[in-house]
């Protein structure tokens, strides 16, 4: 039977269900689903025709022999409308191995051209893993034969990433597709050099079809960058490190130039300082045009969360948007309507188009909260492929913005051809 909670979120936004509501208090199970039944219906009637934005869930579903896909179809994916989260459906020639907690595949980047940016292991190495090209020599031993993809959802195809070998970390890669369109798109990594004032920017052009390398200036004193992601605006990656910055460059120019943007005045931590969980409170993202950082870390003062605007992507200025703690939330109606607990949540994404909307994993739950107004706005029982609800994080889901291709229904399904080179 469905918790309380659940229900309350379920009725939440369904003024029509008051009668079905007082059902639910007064009668059983069957009265429950009934009500629940209703009020599908109104939230199909109540949701967006054509969704402009999407949450993604990072970790794909792996078909089993393709049963869940069309035949040599590339990949499959379900577009419902927030809060619910979409998920991607790979075969498993894309996946051979066995998902396992320490081995899984996973979406790095959703760009608005409809391009997304797949790691996947390739199966258990054998060996180990030889890197020699002119500027890099390596002989190391890796657990897995890495593998990256580019999908395109639009199209429903894949395509592989030659000599994945070459990327050292898959928290630095990140995807951006051409300003000029095409369908032309790079896919960049950086690479730190510790204490020589440089890095190595590796990059992959759809257009030339292999990795270049180019060393770069780097602008940081000698700390180790603790990679979160890479983020892409205003047509340039941003390397984001939740502890104290974020570099950025145009990784298509033909001599980059990588800056540094400190996060707001207060906010750097001490390196290692909440290792391991600091993507659970805090997230850089895209949302009306602008880098936002979301925030609710704390050392020892009351449990709240800060959203900072990035002025312009040309300054290291950060403006406070608004802040608010929980208690606030609490405390208020739309918040007791959910029969959720007082709990510190855990930090999810920032809305794509309307920053003051911020959601958080709660339970089994996410929450869209207009954080200004201190009020719930969305309340859903998420699905997610991994991991379980304890280690839910922001790197988890990431909020895509639909090209228009894509957003010709609530749930639409994307599925198509099948790549040559898989």
């Amino acid at each position: 039977m469905a918790s309380a909670a659940t229900i309350a979120c379920l009725l939440l936004f369904a003024p029509l269900l008051t009668a079905a509501a007082t059902t639910i208090q007064q009668s059983n199970g069957s009265a429950l689903a009934a009500a629940a039944a209703n009020y599908q219906i109104v939230r199909a009637d109540m949701a967006p025709a054509s969704p402009s934005w999407v949450i993604l869930g990072s970790v794909p579903r792996v078909a089993a022999a393709d049963a869940d896909l069309p035949q040599g179809a590339d990949l499959s994916l379900a577009l419902p409308p927030p809060p619910r989260v979409a998920l991607l459906t790979i075969p498993s020639r894309i996946f051979p191995g066995r998902t396992t907690s320490d081995n899984f595949p996973s979406v790095l980047a959703a760009d608005p051209s409809g391009l997304l940016l797949l790691h996947a292991n390739q199966g258990r190495a054998t060996g180990p893993t030889v890197i020699n090209t002119p500027s890099l020599r390596e002989f190391s031993w890796r657990p897995f034969v890495a593998g990256y993809f580019v999908l395109d959802a639009t199209t429903a195809s894949a395509r592989p990433l030659p000599k994945p070998e070459l990327i050292m970390n898959r928290d630095h890669l990140g995807l951006i597709s051409s300003p000029g369109g095409g369908g032309h798109y790079i896919v960049a990594q950086l690479q730190q050099i510790l204490g020589h004032g440089k890095a190595i920017l590796l990059r992959f052009s759809s257009e030339a079809g292999e990795w270049v390398t180019k060393f770069i200036g780097y602008p940081l004193p000698a700390r180790q960058f603790a990679p979160n992601g890479v983020v892409s605006h205003a047509g340039r990656l941003w390397w984001v490190d939740l502890y104290w910055c974020l570099l950025t460059c145009d990784p298509f120019a033909d001599e980059p130039v990588l800056t540094a943007v400190p996060l707001p005045e207060g906010k750097q931590l001490k390196f290692m300082e909440a290792w391991g969980v600091l993507d659970k409170y805090r997230c850089v993202g895209v949302s009306s045009g602008k880098l936002r950082f979301a925030d609710m870390y704390s050392r020892n003062s009351a449990a709240q969360v800060s959203v900072w605007t990035l002025a312009d992507p040309d300054t290291t200025e950060w403006k406070l948007e608004y802040e608010a703690t929980f208690a606030e939330n609490w405390d208020d109606a739309s918040y007791k309507a959910t029969g959720l607990p007082r709990k510190i949540p855990v930090l999810a994404l920032i809305h794509p188009t309307n920053p003051d909307v911020v959601y958080f994993f709660l339970d089994e739950h996410l929450l869209g909260v207009d954080v200004r107004a201190c009020k719930v706005v969305e309340c859903e029982v998420y699905e997610l492929v991994a991991p379980p609800s304890e280690h839910v994080a922001t790197s988890f889901i990431h909020a895509w913005q639909l090209p228009r291709a894509l957003s010709s229904g609530s749930a639409k399904k994307t599925e198509g051809v099948v790549n040559d080179e898989l």
